[in-house]
């Protein structure tokens, strides 16, 4: 059986929306995706890293549409593994597997792989939006779009638009 690594913040997670409402609370407007769009997260949001250092902030992204069924679908078919690098942000590591445990109650702890580096990882496919960990990636690659990497000329990666599109590729 092969073996997909997926990607949680920003491929299942929404924290794209959770960057744009606090920056709209600290900022008074809320951006659209068009000024962000080709802008690496860290200059899209001037409060970016105190936000990530926020307690709870992992706790409360909403789920990316049709992640849940799809993510569910493909593991019955394949080893699927969700590969954070959530020791960049000690705390939130509880808060990632509580939201993992609520959202997808099918991935096992078994399944959830929290590092700092990505290029440990080892599997037949993965699914990111950072070329950052799909660069070195030895197997398939799938970029799953976001407005940070619109922009990416990334030829080497299949570009990803919707957890649908990845179900018509993989199941």
């Amino acid at each position: 059986m092969r073996t997909i690594a997926v990607d949680m913040d920003g491929v299942l997670a929404d924290v794209l929306a959770l960057f744009l409402d606090l920056d709209a609370r600290d900022f008074g407007r809320r951006k659209t995706l068009e000024e962000i769009e080709g802008v690496p997260e860290l200059q899209a949001f001037a409060r970016i890293h105190e936000y990530l250092h926020t307690d709870g902030f992992f706790r409360n992204p909403s789920v990316i549409a049709d992640s849940q069924d799809v993510l569910y679908r493909l593991n019955q078919s394949y080893n699927v593994y969700i590969v954070s690098a959530a020791t960049e942000y000690p705390k939130s590591l509880t808060d990632k597997q509580a939201w993992l445990n609520e959202h997808f109650p099918f991935i096992t702890w078994q399944q959830i792989v929290f590092c700092g580096s990505k290029q440990i990882i080892r599997a037949d496919l993965m699914i990111d939006d950072h070329l950052k960990n799909l660069d070195f990636f030895p197997g398939e690659t799938y970029l799953f779009h976001a407005p940070h990497n619109a922009q990416l000329e990334a030829p080497r990666h299949r570009r990803v638009r919707s957890w649908r599109e990845i179900a018509t590729l993989l199941l």
